[in-house]
């Protein structure tokens, strides 16, 4: 027997750690379908890969043959794009069957494959015009659209056993997820992609409500399509209670300048701008509670989504930790999810029908070569805008040949602040202070102010009163004890524009101590109002306020998650963007 929520192996029709009931085989496992196809049919069919009855059509009994892991559907609209990159007239591919992975399409279950190269060198200029020229092929009410239909018609009938089985399962789970939590405290992520539209709409069948909050984080840099989506999805579900999470006080482009455009290892945007402005939604709505938050997430999308759990509390994969996050379709496949779209009949974003399958920010480091490609006939202008950017941007930074560094797509593998300015910011600079034991001096790249004191919060009660007053002296004491642990004053040191003299005492580790000191005078210097540190915070108590980084006192609990490796790689996630390896 199988446990779903868990992932473990037990002999017991009901797990004895979470309680959910149990399966007899293994369909936890990422690799536990594959699809078939039945030439007959003209149709692709998910099949357990130990199902007794595989190789056989459902509908016509007739054999059936290996096809894919996992394929996704080819709307006419990409078809008119497949039809130009094969150079084929549109009729001779508008009735064939076709599905894809990648960049693998399978026309009529006969594979053709496209190399990145020819995505990357394609002449999107000439393409769009075609496309432009022949549109009126693929609207929804021609003969394409309608050939379309009946093949997905087709493909739902063959494959009702299984849709009807994930759909059970994902709303037996989804009971079984909030059982401990009311239906207030339950939020449903959505960012106007397939997955979490089919999450949402599960979650809203499971229990019954279509009032349940959704939060949308805005990045800013979403699809066109996403917008119209959102819209539209907000318009036919007109009792749900809808919020956007946006940052308003940033602007990516000027952040880029400062810090480097993201990359697929430093990702800053996502905590910037969606996950720090999603915290400051829960944070203003549910306080302290805490929500359990159902999103779209897929352990077969990537290799650290794979790591993930199918529900998760406290742990380093859940970006907002005052949470308890839960994936429905957490097993399913590309093909599920298109599979309870279409048998739903459910609205999707139209970006799929173009040929996206992933519809995040337009301009994310993850974004494939095919991507890349289909924001370059589709959204011209911003394709070219960006990648102007992107060629400033290696010439401002030493690059020896900028054009072929961002068209081969090495800006998506930088690491680091190698040629920023701003690089310096997040070095630790201080000297042991000689007439003081456990005293350090650290620079500070701007004057010392109360603002420097709030960020010493996390470790204890921050007392002006008891600090010696000639030297401007403020002490932190131990919060249960209320024993002196730190001392504080600002300082004159050679070298140093700005210091400041930092002193630990009675404390068993004086390293340690010194080492999260010096997380925090790293955030004085480098923060960036990234909004890492407001999700990482349980309580709610750290908060940007205009350009300040602020820790409310009466709030903390002094748990010090915000100064702690685990969370905070190097203590500010500015160490990570902006670190040189000189």
């Amino acid at each position: 027997m199988w446990c779903r929520v868990c992932e473990l192996e037990t002999t017991e029709t009901v797990c004895s750690v979470c309680g959910y009931p149990t399966i007899e085989d293994n369909l936890g496992s990422v690799d536990n379908t594959i699809v078939h196809y039945c030439k007959n049919c003209s149709t692709p069919i998910i099949f357990k890969s130990n199902d007794t009855l595989l190789g056989k059509c459902p509908i016509c009994n007739n054999k059936t043959d290996y096809l894919a892991k996992d394929i996704r559907p080819v709307f006419p609209e990409e078809k008119l794009l497949l039809s130009i990159l094969l150079k084929r007239k549109y009729e001779e591919i508008l009735n064939l069957n076709v599905w894809a992975s990648n960049s693998r399409y399978y026309i009529n279950a006969e594979t053709v494959n496209f190399p990145s190269s020819i995505f990357r060198e394609a002449d999107t200029k000439d393409i769009k015009v075609q496309i432009e020229n022949n549109k009126n092929l693929v609207e929804r009410d021609t003969e394409s659209y309608k050939v379309f239909e009946n093949q997905i018609r087709t493909f739902i009938s063959a494959n009702k056993k299984r849709l009807d089985f994930i759909k059970d399962e994902a709303i037996s789970f989804v009971k079984h997820a909030y059982r401990n939590y009311d239906q207030e405290q339950i939020v449903l992520s959505f960012s106007g992609g397939k997955d979490s539209t089919v999450s949402a709409d599960v979650v809203i069948k499971a229990l019954g409500n279509p009032s349940l909050t959704h939060i949308f984080g805005d990045t800013t840099l979403e699809f066109p399509q996403t917008y119209d989506y959102v819209q539209r999805y907000r318009e036919n579900h007109p009792l749900a209670e809808f919020r956007i999470a946006k940052n308003s006080e940033q602007d990516f482009h000027k952040v880029c300048d400062d810090i480097g455009p993201p990359a697929r290892m430093m990702r800053w945007c996502c905590s910037m701008f969606k996950t720090g402005p999603i915290t400051r939604i829960m944070n203003r709505k549910y306080g302290n509670k805490q929500i359990i938050t159902f999103y779209g997430i897929r352990k077969v999308e990537s290799t650290s989504r794979s790591k993930y759990s199918r529900i998760s509390q406290n742990t380093e994969n859940v970006k907002i930790q005052k949470q308890t996050v839960a994936s429905p379709i957490f097993f399913w496949k590309d093909i599920d999810v298109w599979l309870y779209i279409f048998g739903e009949g459910i609205d999707f974003n139209d970006a799929y029908r173009l040929g996206y399958d992933r519809v995040g920010c337009w301009c994310c480091p993850n974004n494939n070569t095919r991507a890349q490609f289909l924001s370059r006939i589709y959204m011209s202008e911003k394709a070219e805008t960006w990648r102007n950017f992107l060629i400033d941007f290696a010439k401002s930074i030493g690059k020896p040949d900028p054009e072929e560094y961002v068209d081969t797509e090495k800006w998506k593998a930088r690491q680091g602040g190698n040629g920023l300015k701003s690089a310096g910011d997040v070095k630790l600079k201080f000297t042991a202070c000689t007439s003081e034991e456990h005293a350090k001096i650290y620079q500070l790249v701007r004057p010392f102010d109360d603002s420097f004191l709030n960020l010493m919060i996390p470790f204890g009660i921050v007392s002006k009163e008891l600090g010696r007053k000639l030297i401007h002296e403020t002490v932190i004491l131990e919060p249960k004890s209320k024993v002196p642990i730190i001392t504080i004053q600002p300082f004159n040191q050679s070298g140093y524009e700005y210091a400041v003299k930092i002193k630990t005492q009675n404390v068993a580790d004086h390293d340690d101590l010194q080492r999260m000191i010096g997380y925090q005078v790293k955030k004085y210097n480098a923060c960036r109002k990234c909004l890492k540190c407001e999700s990482v915070c349980k309580q709610g108590a750290i908060s940007i306020i205009g350009d300040e980084y602020y820790i409310n006192e009466d709030r903390c609990v002094h748990c010090k998650m915000c100064v702690n490796q685990k969370y905070l790689v190097g203590g500010c996630m500015m160490d990570k963007y902006l670190r040189t390896k000189d």
